[in-house]
């Protein structure tokens, strides 16, 4: 019997069954950094652009988030200075708890202490995130409220 084919067999099989293992339960590592915009929608105020800055982490079954949310509201469109984004106008720091891989799309979940727009402390939330860095998308869900973003710079890898 030619004894390659058993190992073969059982390498394929381990390997599989790690990468199933690594997507259902989030195994491995998801980090993200990046500055965002809000692309209208649930979530961002009228007519008023909103940059947010997000970091997070998740290894070995513990995480961390943030997304602080500014705003330009020291000056009116189209005014001098209207392009500063210089007013927090949401803040969420929260923990991560479990983090689904589907693909080149990772969902983290958790609770979190909002400020500002939605605020409210050990609020469930959800974030979709993509992998990649400009143009890709990220999607906070969280007090009743659901920002949909674009990743200007920075990077999502797992």
């Amino acid at each position: 019997m030619n004894r390659s084919v058993p190992i073969l067999a059982i390498t394929v099989l381990a390997l599989t069954a790690s990468a199933l293992a690594w997507g259902e339960d989030g195994g491995g590592t998801v980090q993200g950094g990046a500055t965002t915009i809000i692309a209208g929608g649930t979530g961002a105020p009228s007519f008023v652009p909103v940059i947010t800055k997000l970091a997070f982490h998740w290894r070995n079954g513990q995480g961390h988030f943030e997304c602080l949310a500014l705003a330009p509201t020291s000056a009116a469109a189209g005014k001098p200075g209207s392009g500063n984004f210089d007013t927090n106008v949401m803040y969420v720091t929260g923990a991560i708890t479990a983090v689904q891989i589907n693909g080149s799309v990772a969902v983290l979940t958790g609770s979190a202490d909002v400020t500002g727009l939605g605020a409210g402390t050990n609020l469930p939330f959800t974030a979709t995130a993509e992998r990649g860095g400009p143009g890709t998308t990220f999607v906070l869900t969280i007090s009743g409220l659901t920002f949909h973003e674009t990743i200007l710079e920075g990077e999502i890898s797992f």
